[in-house]
């Protein structure tokens, strides 16, 4: 018997499937829009989000909509509230130190493995330059797109591909917790400077000289942002 013809591995009956095969690569491509637009915070937190509005925008079918809602859930980017809809999350004081939590594992363990400028040098430097060309022009949230960015090759360092989707799902939450800062100025510009003397202990290949830097980081930036929750919460 082969597979076509049933048993165990048949293929009869997947052709039922192809309609849900493409929806749900429609519905990945309309998460990825969304996501890009809840980074760049064209949809901020708490906002809810119109199925009606965004379908007929994008001009696709509530069931593939909705599905793109889902895998975002997942994703922890959006919340569902019984008979209200679906809300970009807001995040709290727990989810901001569980993140760091995580940052400082992956982090700090990739810049710790540096012996040598790494391959990725050039792309850390674009990331400080872009920093730097945001802060003259006082573009503040691309400030902290280009520090993002900056992270998320420091994330690439460790050559794993499987860190490199975790590092995507945990940088795109952060930035739902950047917006809610009420001076996005204050919190990202002291981070340029920073992010420019890990570069260089990289470029010297001191991965320990870069891990102490990256740590204390982390910890100020963490600290920061518990206490701008607190304060919002007043």
């Amino acid at each position: 018997m082969t597979i076509a013809e049933g048993g165990p591995g048949s293929v009869r009956g997947l052709e039922a499937d192809r309609d849900m095969i493409s929806r749900t690569s429609t519905a990945e491509r309309v998460a990825g829009v969304l996501r890009t637009r809840i980074a760049e915070g064209f949809f901020l937190p708490g906002v809810r989000l119109s199925e009606h509005d965004i379908g007929s925008a994008l001009g696709v079918s509530r069931n593939t909509l909705r599905e793109a809602f889902r895998l975002l859930t997942h994703e922890r980017l959006l919340t569902h509230e019984l008979n209200r809809g679906v809300f970009v999350r807001m995040l709290s004081v727990e989810d901001v130190v569980d993140l760091y939590k995580v940052r400082k594992v992956v982090e700090c363990s990739a810049v710790r493995a540096v012996t040598e400028k790494p391959p990725a040098f050039a792309k850390l430097a674009r990331m400080v330059e872009d920093g730097r060309l945001a802060e003259r022009s006082e573009r503040w949230q691309d400030l902290g797109t280009a520090n993002i960015r900056f992270h998320s090759v420091i994330a690439e360092l460790s050559g794993s591909e499987r860190i490199d989707e975790l590092m995507r799902g945990i940088l795109a939450e952060l930035r739902l917790v950047f917006h809610m800062m009420a001076d996005p100025r204050r919190f990202h510009e002291p981070y340029l400077k920073r992010n420019a003397e890990i570069l260089e202990r990289l470029e010297a290949g001191d991965g320990m000289g870069a891990e102490k830097l990256l740590a204390q980081y982390l910890d100020d930036a963490e600290t920061q942002l518990v206490e701008a929750y607190a304060e919002r919460a007043q």
